[in-house]
């Protein structure tokens, strides 16, 4: 069988949580020549948003503020992005929405899965989206699942099983977020530091997510072994892996 284009899949409750937590990830996809498709299921234009709301502006004008900047975000780290507009504060669970990203998973074929943990007490929204990317994954895979439209997909159009990695949620001690994969993003980084200045209205993460990354990168060279010769200033982002890992040779 030919081996299957590398294609990442990164599904995000809201227009910035894709920047912040897999920025590093979605750029070393895109430098390595392969395709990187983001899903904000909503704009978080109702919890996100505050500045928005104090300067006055309109639902809908806050809508056209968060797309523009999670566009300019996702163009920084060279992926596609899209958005399902399901809405925020609370993000509820749907069939709709369910049946949109079975579209998705079956149109982008992805050989992995970003999205986030499935415990958060301080925002619902991220479960929810993550609990329905994993359904959506479940369901694409099915031939008698009928697309959004009303179609049954072909054989070419189900999706294998792809791997799903959760990654870190801002709080994660109260997340019980236990990372078992860290990824070394040093040259990724300046990407994923251009996509966090789209996101003016919330500056405030810049900083933290850079500090966050420092420490992220310390624990990459710590685990990596004397031998890599990773330099001194590796960044690095954490995931919890969700799906047991396939191999014929433990390493």
């Amino acid at each position: 069988m030919a081996e299957q284009t590398p294609a990442l899949l990164v599904v995000s409750a809201h227009a910035g949580d894709f920047v912040w937590r897999a920025g590093g990830a979605i750029a070393a996809a895109a430098m390595r020549g392969e395709k990187a498709t983001v899903v904000c299921v909503s704009y978080g234009e109702r919890g996100e948003s505050a500045s928005q709301w104090l300067a006055g502006k309109s639902l809908d004008e806050i809508k056209d503020v968060r797309r523009e900047e999670a566009t300019a975000a996702a163009e920084a780290l060279g992926a596609e992005i899209e958005f399902l507009d399901m809405g925020d504060y609370p993000l509820v669970e749907s069939q709709e929405a369910v049946a949109k990203l079975i579209d998705v998973y079956r149109r982008v074929q992805p050989t992995v899965v970003l999205t986030h943990p499935l415990d958060d007490p301080y925002n619902g929204d991220h479960p929810a989206a993550a609990r329905m990317a994993l359904q959506a994954r479940v369901l694409a895979q099915a031939i008698g699942v009928a697309n959004s439209d009303g179609t049954f997909p072909s054989k070419e159009d189900i999706i294998g099983a792809p791997p799903v990695f959760f990654f870190e949620p801002h709080q994660p001690e109260q997340c019980g977020f236990k990372p078992n994969v860290l990824l070394d993003i040093t040259d990724a980084f300046p990407r994923k530091q251009a996509a966090m200045e789209c996101l003016p209205a919330q500056k405030h993460m810049w900083k933290y997510y850079t500090d966050l990354a420092e420490r992220r990168g310390v624990q990459v060279k710590r685990n990596a072994g004397p031998n890599l010769g990773l330099p001194h200033e590796t960044m690095g982002e954490a995931y919890e892996r969700y799906y047991p890992q396939v191999t014929g040779e433990l390493r």
